[in-house]
């Protein structure tokens, strides 16, 4: 056992009697969801935040996840190496990219203690940069085969296939690769047709206009609350519109500190988003959220959240409050929310038409939350009700372990729902039962 994975398990014992005390007055602390949510009272938690994540452990003796009654999951894919993201082709190849967050600089006790925690989890290490391509030919519901599709491009994620162009988006630029039908490897270099900001929320989500002419391109913030000043934020915290025949871009919404996961909502056909809320304010403050996504709305961060509620935390600028939008609907605190796709009424037997979202799994708060694949119910174009999950179990009982954690999720050529498991390295495909 070397030295940094000694220290994240000193770091684990101290932190469970720092949560103990910390939270030993808190009483029930239920869910944030919904509409309408009840957040609680922020609770600053100062300059050392609670830290709380479980060891990467991956799936033993053929245990799987929880499906929902009604339902069925088997590993489409599993052996892979850190899958995050997942792209379906017309031919019905599935796309996965492989990723992993790169450690930042190092500059105090906390960010040694929160970068060996995180190799503890296996959210840090030697990111794979490889898209692979997964090929049921048989329609058996498993991948029998796999090539290495593209390589060395830095922290892949976000893919989107228009006519002959595959466009990537990897941590520092979205890039546009020439792609042949049946393919089984891209050679050719990526064209470069969008730079972003590498570091930080390093994940480069993309979804195309209806119309193709058109990327929206998730770009998240470079901090927590831009505790190193807005200059370095400047074109992060937002979902960009990248323009394709003039490669001209723009801001199309911003104040999103971490928004990842995109899909369209057929009814209104408006863009909805996933987001990542800020951290060190309590276990459900704030509540990490699913919205729609208006031109030019502005959604409080850094100074604000849930609309108008007021960071103290951050040197305030009131104009930027005063035009915060409230997000449609809470999926309670820390649940680092990643994937989200849009299921049809019909595509899981007694679910309606909603979206389907993987949620990553917690680190800043007592009691972990997350680590599943949830669902939200929509009716008239508005989610409502609660979330009903679709898959569970992710964490062992006493949260000391992680069997997978779920990133992305996609609807398969045959409408069965895969889920990117980047912990227990698989592809998890759910079906009617």
């Amino acid at each position: 056992m070397n030295a940094s994975a000694i220290f994240a398990r000193f770091v684990a014992a101290i932190g469970s009697v720092a949560i103990a005390v910390r939270h030993s007055g808190d009483g029930p602390r239920p869910p944030v969801y919904g509409t309408t949510p009840n957040i609680p009272t922020a609770k600053p938690q100062g300059s050392i935040p609670t830290l709380k994540m479980p060891t990467a452990k991956g799936w033993e003796n053929g245990r799987t996840p929880t499906v929902a009654p009604g339902l069925k999951v088997n590993a489409f894919a599993a052996g892979l190496d850190h899958p995050r993201h997942m792209h379906v082709l017309p031919n019905g190849d599935v796309l996965v990219a492989e990723s992993l967050g790169e450690a930042g600089a190092v500059n105090s006790v906390f960010d040694y203690a929160m970068v060996s925690t995180m190799r503890r989890a296996a959210a840090l290490g030697d990111s794979p940069n490889r898209l692979m391509l997964l090929r049921d030919a048989d329609g058996d519901g498993v991948a029998e085969t796999r090539h290495v599709f593209i390589e060395g491009v830095r922290q892949p994620f976000g893919m989107v296939l228009l006519g002959d162009t595959l466009y990537v988006g990897a941590s520092d630029a979205v890039l546009a690769f020439p792609y042949e039908t049946g393919a089984t490897s891209i050679t050719a270099p990526g064209r470069v047709v969008m730079t972003t900001k590498p570091g930080g929320h390093w994940t480069r989500n993309l979804i195309q206009s209806a119309d193709g002419k058109k990327l929206y391109v998730a770009v998240g913030s470079q901090s927590n609350i831009a505790e190193s000043g807005l200059e370095v934020e400047v074109d992060r915290a937002c979902i960009h519109e990248l323009d394709l025949a003039t490669g001209q871009s723009r801001i199309f919404a911003g104040g999103l500190r971490n928004p990842v996961g995109m899909a369209w909502e057929p009814t209104t056909e408006s863009l909805w988003t996933v987001v990542n809320e800020r951290d060190g304010l309590g276990d459900e403050t704030p509540p990490d959220y699913l919205t729609s996504v208006q031109d030019g709305g502005f959604y409080g961060w850094p100074f604000s959240y849930w609309g108008k509620t007021v960071d103290d935390r951050v040197p305030q600028d009131a104009a930027k409050v005063a035009s915060a939008l409230a997000p449609d609907y809470a999926l309670g605190g820390h649940t680092a929310s990643l994937g989200l796709c849009w299921l049809p009424e019909g595509t899981l037997p007694g679910f309606p038409a909603g979206m389907a979202i993987g949620q990553h799994g917690s680190w800043n708060r007592s009691k972990l939350s997350g680590y599943k694949m949830t669902f939200v119910a929509f009716e008239n174009g508005k989610p409502l009700g609660l979330p009903r999950d679709i898959l569970t179990d992710f964490l062992s009982a006493d949260e000391k372990y992680s069997y997978g954690r779920p990133v992305g999720v996609a609807l398969a050529s045959d409408n069965a729902v895969l889920m990117a498991d980047d912990v227990g390295d698989v592809i998890w495909r759910v079906t009617p039962a």
